[in-house]
């Protein structure tokens, strides 16, 4: 077993310079933060119009909405490694990443570090249970399945994103996860039982350390132990050495909300998360992870069917310059996981879901050497074709002149790839 902390670092991470001014924030009469709203041009709020249009479309049949099978995705089961140390053919002491639908990755680390991103394994994700929202691709696993969780990292507080029953069940079977979050959702996590949690803002980082407790043991009690004596093995993890990582939460664009009346009460944002093997004194095989939760990337207005909103004049929208400066100052990272999905139609759902062209946008913005889509496959959020985002990945590729299979792909719910 292991005891985590969780530590202010000694270096902060590079900021722009002005994050300082919490543009971010909406302060009240008494100069407190009441909200938080996105700062940039690149952002106008859905019309709340257009989205109850489409939800009576959807739950009356008359929207023209795609009706899945399930059988359009492919559902595998997961290969997760047994242990902290062996792997499954990793001669390379590689990152692994696993989608387990929508936005919910599992990702192993080299170190031995294990991040759940976006947990929501329960069938309905709306706070009513009805089978307009039910998943039509089935979950790979259950959570019970996952052979370890140290951290848990939410991106916002949308039911898709944000599970009670999910994050429940997480703690039943992995008390010692920690819960990284924004700024507001402490309080949620709390009334619901969690207190490992720890709460950011954009730009701010963390450490996380896991110690095998029979080494925080003696360090309490004053003792130097051994590394070999120390430690309790932990399902085969072969060493005493601590594991560390820096969580670091970053900008996005997006919103936040789970009822009619707390609309960007909490902050919305995406992660980076690096740890290395070796030690603290001697790190080595560094890995790094930036996770976009939900976020879009500028706003398109109503085009013509012929027209692309990519080509002139709309090439010249403004575009959310902060992905851009987490890949100058936070980049670059092995693993991008990157929306595609949820963005029809463009004028109602640009601000807040980019599609596959946003997102090629947002892997070269953030400097991702690799990336995998997410945000698509599991429920049906807005009426697009439900195996277009994959497509279009492709064609917004080839319109970068980056290839259209190896660089930035997709993969079946439970598939593991490596990186």
């Amino acid at each position: 077993m292991f005891a985590t902390s969780v530590s202010q670092p000694g270096h902060l991470g590079p900021v722009p310079e002005d994050a300082d001014q919490k543009s971010h924030h909406v302060k009240n009469l008494w100069g407190n933060t009441s909200k938080f709203t996105n700062p940039h041009d690149s952002f106008r709020e859905p019309a709340r119009w257009d989205i109850f249009g489409l939800l009576f479309g959807k739950l009356t049949g008359l929207g023209g909405w795609p009706e899945p099978t399930g059988a359009e995705i492919s559902v595998v089961a997961p290969e997760l490694l047994p242990t902290r140390t062996e792997g499954h053919g990793s001669a390379n002491n590689a990152l692994r990443a696993t989608w387990l639908g929508h936005a919910c990755y599992y990702v192993e680390f080299p170190s031995g570090l294990r991040v759940l991103f976006d947990p929501v394994f329960e069938d309905c994700c709306a706070p009513i249970n009805a089978d307009t929202f039910r998943r039509y691709t089935k979950p790979a696993c259950a959570i019970a399945d996952l052979p370890f969780v140290d951290a848990v990292i939410i991106s916002h507080s949308h039911y898709d994103h944000l599970s009670y029953p999910t994050v429940q069940e997480i703690r039943n079977h992995f008390p010692q996860a920690h819960y990284f979050v924004g700024l507001g959702l402490r309080s949620w996590f709390e009334k619901s039982g969690i207190t490992k949690v720890t709460e950011l803002d954009w730009w701010e980082d963390v450490e996380l350390t896991l110690t095998p407790q029979g080494l925080a043991e003696a360090d309490r009690a004053g003792v130097v132990a051994s590394a070999s004596s120390a430690a309790t093995p932990e399902k085969g993890m072969s060493t005493s050495n601590p594991i560390t990582a820096r969580i670091s939460c970053l900008p996005c664009q997006h919103n936040s909300g789970r009822g009619p009346f707390d609309a960007g009460k909490t902050l919305w944002c995406s992660w980076a998360v690096s740890s290395a093997s070796g030690t603290p004194a001697q790190p080595e095989n560094t890995k790094s992870v930036w996770f976009g939760g939900d976020t879009g990337y500028r706003t398109v207005p109503k085009v013509a069917p012929h027209e692309d909103d990519w080509e002139p004049p709309y090439d010249k929208l403004p575009v959310n310059p902060q992905f851009a400066q987490i890949g100058r100052l936070r980049g670059p990272f092995d693993l991008g996981l990157i929306p595609i999905g949820a963005y029809a139609p463009r004028h109602v759902f640009s601000s807040v879901h980019g599609n596959p062209y946003d997102a090629v946008e947002m892997f070269r913005d953030t400097k991702s050497k690799r990336a995998m889509g997410i945000h698509w496959g599991t429920w049906l959020l807005t009426p697009e074709e439900v195996v277009e985002p994959p497509r279009l990945l492709k064609k917004a590729l080839k319109r970068r002149g980056i290839a259209e299979e190896g660089v930035f792909d997709v993969c079946n719910v439970g598939e593991t790839r490596e990186f």
